[in-house]
């Protein structure tokens, strides 16, 4: 598991992706704290240790999966479990706001030096 708060490779990312899951890395973001972490068999336990490293509230952190070795809209795919937060109006394990989707990709561009 690492948390990123500034860059982070994406040849490490095909690394993570290869060693967990084959094509496909498991990764959350803060949207308020801008930061990051990746690498872990569920979101859930990458939320954890958000919530206690860094002191992340849960309605901030969304869960999302990164295709290192796809470009484009096929890089991230906001899919996970902890996305599920009616409370917060999303019902879905899918992102349906279209300002944390736009905020997260940001974020992931930002993060991830090709």
């Amino acid at each position: 598991m690492k948390i990123v708060k500034d860059n982070i490779a994406l040849s490490e990312l095909q690394e993570m992706a290869l060693k967990m899951h084959g094509e496909f890395v498991k990764a959350v973001v803060d949207v308020e704290k801008e930061i990051m972490a990746v690498e872990a068999e569920f979101h859930a336990d990458l939320m954890e240790a958000l919530i206690q490293t860094e002191h992340c509230e849960p309605k901030n952190v969304w869960g999302i999966n990164i295709f290192p070795d796809r470009v484009g809209d096929d890089f991230i795919m906001f899919d996970s479990m902890i996305n599920l937060k009616p409370g917060l109006g999303n019902r879905t394990r899918g992102i349906t706001d279209a300002k944390v989707r736009e905020k997260i990709i940001i974020l992931i561009n930002k993060f991830v030096v090709k």
